[in-house]
């Protein structure tokens, strides 16, 4: 590609020249009798290099070259001087001239002075290369640190919770066998029990993992919203009776359609009544718990409520529930399960508000419109 030149000077004469001389080097040149005229052309053209006399009638060389500093301060610029103005050569040389050329002029001296200016252009070229190199390995190694503890943080994370299984599978197992051994009944549920309730834990540990390492694009489907949550009551109902927790939906009769991930919402919504559910069995204050489960529509907008009373969270674990690998629970939590419900909301478009109290319980209210703001596949969910 050849470099462009603009050329300026109020003799036609030496424009000429030197628009020949330059032309014969490789440059496409534009050229300009006067001030005003070089700076239209230069901000309409935004040529890499400059070449200006410094003596013109109406707006000099130098005022030239402040100006054009100011429009590009990587423009290169040479100045054509008279034998007798070495002063005001000095002078633009202050003003970041890249060079200064005598007349009359000879070629010699204009290839060096284009020569040091192509070298300049070239090396600031492959600095600013250099630099945003830099930059894009700064910014990997960032990402890689980042990604490495968050590797680490969560190996960690299942590695615990994963040992408080194993040991509350163990405890299942030894009731169970001690149960069979001495033909007790009550012992061999107890161990039963203890050890579906382990499988449990482990199947949504793996679901858990799996949500927060996949990525894939949000699915959108229309569905009709009151057959959605009532799937999910009908779904979630033995876990209460088997923890005598009552439950209670609260849904309106006319809720409509909307277009979710059915895959995703399913888990975040799980996800906040199994915490709800936790929470109650944690709560040892009370002598019966229950858990609501509403559905409303707001407008264009759906609002799914969880409601417990149970054990609630003070304000510092408010502000850490939708971290990854916070837990509140224990071996029994990978931190993971309101962190991928808030990141889903989120690629839907919603948002979850929480409010709670110690031994008060918690209210989840997820606000999530009822067609997102994007197509599916514009939509990546990144966990």
């Amino acid at each position: 590609m050849r470099q462009t030149i603009l050329l300026v000077d109020d003799e036609p004469d030496i424009r000429d020249v030197l628009s020949l001389s330059l032309a014969d080097m490789g440059y496409h040149v534009y050229e300009a009798e006067n001030g005003d005229e070089a700076l239209r052309i230069f901000k309409d053209k935004q040529p890499s290099m400059v070449m200006t006399d410094i003596k013109m009638p109406g707006m000099d060389g130098i005022e030239l070259l402040k100006k054009i500093k100011h429009e590009n301060p990587e423009t290169e610029v040479i100045m054509i001087t008279g034998h007798g103005d070495m002063d005001l050569a000095i002078r633009s040389l202050k003003c970041e001239a890249t060079d200064f050329i005598t007349k009359p002029i000879n070629v010699d001296a204009l290839e060096l002075a284009l020569q040091r200016v192509r070298e300049r252009i070239f090396t600031r070229q492959k600095l600013q290369e250099y630099t945003e190199n830099l930059e894009i390995l700064l910014h990997e190694k960032t990402e890689l640190q980042s990604h490495l503890a968050s590797l680490g943080l969560m190996i960690g994370s299942i590695s615990h919770g994963i040992k408080g299984l194993l040991t509350a599978l163990d405890g299942g197992i030894y009731l169970l066998d001690s149960g069979i051994a001495k033909e007790n009944e009550v012992r061999i549920k107890e161990g039963w029990d203890t050890v579906k309730l382990t499988v449990e834990r482990i199947r949504k540990m793996v679901m858990d993992i799996l949500f927060y390492t996949k990525e894939r694009d949000l699915r959108l489907e229309r569905i009709d919203i009151r057959n959605f949550v009532e799937e999910i009551a009908k779904e979630i109902e033995p876990k209460f009776k088997s923890q005598k927790i009552k439950f209670v939906d609260d849904f309106e009769a006319n809720l409509g359609e909307f277009e979710v991930d059915v895959i995703y919402l399913h888990s975040a919504l799980l996800n906040i009544i199994e915490n709800g559910i936790d929470a109650c069995i944690e709560d040892k204050t009370k002598e019966s718990h229950q858990i609501i489960f509403g559905a409303r529509r707001h407008e264009d907008r759906i609002i799914l409520e969880i409601i417990d009373n149970g054990s609630g969270m003070d304000s510092e674990t408010q502000d850490k529930i939708f971290t990854p690998f916070f837990s509140s629970k224990g071996n029994r939590g990978t931190g993971l399960g309101l962190f991928i419900a808030n990141t889903i909301i989120e690629q839907h478009g919603g948002e979850i508000n929480v409010k709670s109290k110690v031994g008060q319980g918690t209210n989840f209210k997820l606000n999530i419109p009822r067609k997102p703001p994007f197509k599916g596949k514009e939509a990546p969910l990144s966990l």
